[in-house]
């Protein structure tokens, strides 16, 4: 398994704990995130990705509550909304990673993590965003991110 994927169980898992202990990021990157991470790269990766979600977690909130039609965002699952906001993230803040790689990886972990419709509905939520995100011109990738390949 990728580390990159690793990483995105254990930011997963960081984030549920934010959710439950409100705010003690320094704690939770240290207690969740780096005992499951022993690659300086990929932990990097992962403390970036837990604070891009954490401090930009309102305008993400917005890109997903505009593509759950007639749902509010508090109503979904814990797991599968964390999932849409690390996706988001990627999507909005890693200029990197392709959009097709942040959009299997989201979905593998959804299907790990939470129910078996799961991959699927956030397969549909970041199919939507991504085309608005891309309308909107909000995307922006460079280098490898903009290489577009079937996964």
């Amino acid at each position: 398994m990728s580390q990159r994927r690793e990483a995105r169980k254990a930011v997963l898992q960081a984030l549920y704990a934010n959710e439950i202990g409100k705010g003690q990021w320094t704690q939770i990157i240290r207690s969740v995130i780096k005992p499951k991470i022993n690659n300086s790269d990929t932990f990097s990766f992962a403390e970036k990705l837990f604070l891009k979600v954490v401090n930009n977690q309102e305008t993400i909130d917005e890109v997903i509550q505009s593509h759950i039609n007639n749902w509010r965002i508090g109503r979904l699952n814990k797991v599968d909304l964390m999932v849409l906001r690390l996706a988001i993230a990627e999507f909005l803040y890693f200029e990197q990673i392709p959009t097709k790689v942040t959009i299997n990886e989201a979905i593998e972990v959804a299907k790990k993590f939470s129910t078996q419709k799961s991959g699927n509905f956030v397969n549909g939520i970041l199919d939507s965003a991504l085309k608005q995100l891309q309308d909107d011109g909000r995307i922006q990738k460079k280098g490898r991110g903009r290489i577009e390949t079937s996964l």
